[in-house]
């Protein structure tokens, strides 16, 4: 597997993976963090032209698709009910989906976060238990509770940190 950033060729495969994670998600008791439509085409565009919208290949062919930056994350700043591991600049996945023939593309995708800068910061709906299971089965920690912006909800946060030699 390799990762790459996303061409804007590759929206069309994107947008299908996107919503074939939805319906699984939904099918899995999460019908509600990403809904009906997200994220937006008009997202995935910004996200692409921000540069930091990456694939994942297998074999040629797009695995996986997510969201990285190390700009840091304003819902970040404050957290309920724990503490981020440290005060370390830090890298953020977001928007994470593998396609269906994506089998091991995801823990790769953070993998390959985490070696970028050795220290990330991830969020996910409390319905979400495949994604906390990958977390977890990964070394994240569980850290505490992230508001989303205009109050759209909570959100689980963790952190997984290179440990220093």
């Amino acid at each position: 597997m390799e990762i790459q950033r996303t061409q804007r060729s590759d929206l069309p495969v994107l947008l299908g993976i996107f919503a074939d994670a939805r319906r699984f998600m939904a099918e899995n008791g999460n019908p509600n963090q990403w809904g009906d439509r997200f994220p937006t085409r008009e997202m995935l565009e910004a996200d692409i032209a921000a540069g930091c919208s990456y694939v994942c290949l297998d074999g040629g062919q797009i695995a996986a698709t997510f969201y990285f930056s190390t700009a840091g994350e304003p819902t970040y700043r404050v957290i309920r009910e724990g503490e981020w591991l440290d005060d370390t600049p830090y890298g953020v996945v977001h928007r994470i989906a593998a396609a269906k023939q994506g089998q091991g593309a995801a823990a790769y995708c953070l993998e390959w976060c985490l070696a970028q800068c050795g220290n990330i910061r991830i969020d996910t709906h409390r319905d979400n238990k495949p994604m906390q299971r990958l977390l977890t089965r990964l070394g994240y920690t569980y850290c505490g509770l992230i508001d989303l912006e205009n109050g759209r909800g909570e959100r689980l946060a963790f952190q997984k940190r290179l440990e220093k030699a």
